[in-house]
């Protein structure tokens, strides 16, 4: 949870997320039919997922191993025994009048989810993870005026998982979503693809007077960017204190985010769980999860984020900051290792993460997975800035024309920048000697003292070599002259 809420216009934000995470299995949670995404519309629906007479739900085991493994991996409590339950409503795109979830006893219960905002470190305490079946699609475009229905994603399995109202500022509510989607993903139970509908989130928003009971939530649905979803919470957060400052109530209510606008608008009032009629599905049996199963599951998982973070800070004497940006997904975690595994220093590998290789992913919109320089180069540049070959200015020249495309060897980048630093000792001498003659003025202001003056110097030694000096060199042998 937060450590300190900061408030906005006098009003404490509060924040929870219920997050959709399609499962990666190759078919829908009740039926055989394919969840391949971006078949023609229609082509993926089977007799079981329209429940036509006669079809009867077949639970998909891959569907539950998923959750087993999400629930082991956020130190929750895996349910013996749970229900389904058919949630019923009517929309266009739900072909049976009802969605196949679970209410009373959902198979993952309770867990916490960490993160860091900046350098601070928070703990979100999740309520539980459900398996459910996804809905159709509705279509609006192309369509003259009139709506299409896709219902290839019904029967389609998710597994949603809830928090609890922890959050306390749309900042907090994106790391925490980045941090679910960097451990599905991790995990392999999801592939993350937010495009494609993969991973979406809903938002519970209110605020409050601090000290005062919680607020009334509205719940922003289907936020498939962690862009969208912090532009939506700030402007439904503004809009409701200026609802509450104008002496106006605010009503529960599901609401949409348009990206165009920036605003949310009302979609319908929000229903509560009795206004569903949640029952237990007749046709399915309760699922029970036996321990033996649990502990095969267990016995196939990755080494989390958490316990790679521990690894690295151990190992490699990390600080816990450092190591768990270096854990923030599974191929940041695998380029990282791959560059110590090429012979570069773990801090220095991490620093070039955190900073250059960080600052074009995000510039560019990439991921590590994508990075023009790898691992290997990356490992040889630092190898470079180590032996003294570059320097640090240098490098960042060097690592510039790698990530361009100007070339794909370092050594033949540095040559053909001229980048190589003086190693001629002599040749250094002699240009220090020289840089002391002509500026006798610093020599006389060091000696009386004054520390600015031996920078200036370094500073003419570095200007007459052009930068190619090695500055600690020069250092070195300019105090060594000075006496």
């Amino acid at each position: 949870m937060s450590s300190k809420s900061k408030l906005v216009r006098g009003y404490e934000v509060v924040i929870g997320l219920e997050t959709h995470a399609q499962l990666s299995t190759q078919s829908k949670i009740f039926s055989g039919a394919s969840t391949r995404f971006g078949a023609e519309p229609n082509t993926q629906a089977c007799a079981v997922d329209l429940a036509l007479p006669g079809t009867l739900p077949v639970l998909n085991k891959a569907a539950v191993e998923r959750a087993i493994l999400f629930g082991l991996a956020v130190g929750a409590r895996i349910a013996p025994l749970s229900i389904f339950a058919r949630k019923n409503y009517f929309y266009p795109d739900l072909p049976k009048g009802y969605q196949i979830s679970q209410y009373e006893i959902p198979v993952v219960q309770g867990g916490t989810v960490e993160f860091y905002v900046g350098d601070e470190k928070h703990t979100v305490r999740l309520t539980r993870a459900h398996l459910e079946e996804d809905a159709g699609k509705s279509l609006h475009e192309d369509y003259h005026g009139q709506t299409g229905i896709d219902l290839n994603r019904a029967g389609t399995p998710l597994l949603e998982i809830v928090s609890e109202p922890d959050m306390r500022s749309s900042a907090e509510a994106v790391e925490y979503a980045k941090a679910l989607h960097a451990l599905v993903v991790w995990l392999g139970v999801c592939d993350g693809n937010m495009q494609e509908g993969s991973f979406r989130c809903d938002a519970n928003v209110s605020v409050r007077r601090p000290g005062e009971p919680f607020g009334t939530r509205r719940e922003i649905k289907n936020l498939n960017s962690f862009r969208f979803l912090q532009q939506a919470i700030d402007y439904e957060v503004n809009w409701q204190i200026d609802q509450l400052e104008d002496g106006l109530a605010i009503e529960q209510a599901t609401v949409l985010f348009n990206p165009d606008t920036g605003e949310t608008r009302a979609m319908r009032t929000k229903e509560d769980a009795h206004d569903y009629r949640y029952f237990p599905d007749p046709d399915l049996p309760p699922l029970v999860i036996a321990p033996e199963w649990v502990e095969r599951v267990q016995a196939g998982m990755p080494e989390l984020p958490g316990a790679m973070a521990e690894r690295f800070q151990r190992e490699d004497g990390l600080p816990a900051y450092d190591a768990t940006m270096m854990t923030q997904s599974l191929a940041f975690a695998n380029y990282y290792e791959a560059a110590k595994r090429a012979g570069a220093a773990p801090k220095l590998v991490a620093n070039w993460l955190m900073g250059e290789v960080s600052r074009r992913l995000n510039a560019e919109g990439r991921t590590i997975e994508s990075a023009p320089v790898g691992p290997e180069t990356l490992a040889k540049l630092i190898g470079r800035i180590a032996d003294g070959t570059i320097s640090n200015n240098g490098a960042k020249q060097v690592f510039e024309a790698l990530w361009s495309g100007e070339g794909s060897d370092v050594d033949a980048v540095i040559e053909a920048k001229g980048l190589k630093q003086m190693s001629d000792t002599g040749e250094l001498e002699k240009i220090i000697d020289e840089v002391i003659a002509a500026n006798a003025r610093s020599v006389e202001e060091y000696r009386a003292g004054k520390e600015k003056a031996f920078n200036a110097l370094v500073g003419q030694c570095m200007k007459a070599t052009k930068g190619k000096a090695n500055p600690a060199q020069v250092n070195a042998l300019l105090k060594q002259k000075l006496g």
